[in-house]
């Protein structure tokens, strides 16, 4: 089982979306589980995680991780060559080290260019910046490369997405 998880922020809360899916090649999830905090902290500028991150892990209580491989992230591993953790290594952190995460994001950060790998999907000609803890990048990079769907995000991250910025 594959995790990919998002967060929307609206006026007054947060919306997390996990998403589910069976292998590196599901057209359709397995699951969808959707989860609203109220309590949503500011955003700190440098410290986007401290955002988010409680947001994930109260949806995360929601659910069984048992036969999880991997999450995938709307977001980064790192935000810099030297290793300092982005969301995705804080939550790899928060859930001890027990699952593979894949950071992929649609910008990257110009003090970034050794901890992610560039892909290009479909015809686009602007990369999604991949990264990971918990398993190499280019194995991470592959995976996303080759998920379902012909455009540039893959078909099951874009229809997380929508369902995240849903009312």
């Amino acid at each position: 089982m594959i995790l990919t998880i998002d967060v929307h922020y609206k006026t007054d809360y947060a919306k997390t979306v996990l998403l589910f899916f069976e292998n590196w090649q599901s057209e359709t999830p397995s699951n969808v589980v959707t989860h609203i905090t109220k309590d949503v902290m500011e955003y700190e500028p440098g410290s986007f995680y401290k955002r988010e991150l409680p947001c994930i892990m109260n949806a995360l209580e929601e659910v069984s991780l048992e036969e999880l491989e991997a999450i995938i992230i709307d977001g980064h591993i790192y935000v810099d060559n030297d290793g300092k953790y982005g969301l995705g290594g804080h939550l790899y952190e928060a859930l001890d080290k027990k699952f593979p995460i894949i950071g992929m994001a649609k910008t990257s950060f110009q003090s970034n260019t050794e901890t992610v790998v560039e892909i290009l999907r479909g015809e686009s000609k602007n990369p999604l910046f991949v990264s990971a803890i918990g398993l190499e990048k280019e194995v991470a990079a592959n995976y996303i490369k080759n998920m379902f769907g012909e455009y540039r995000l893959p078909y099951l991250l874009k229809l997380m997405d929508q369902i995240t910025k849903e009312d």
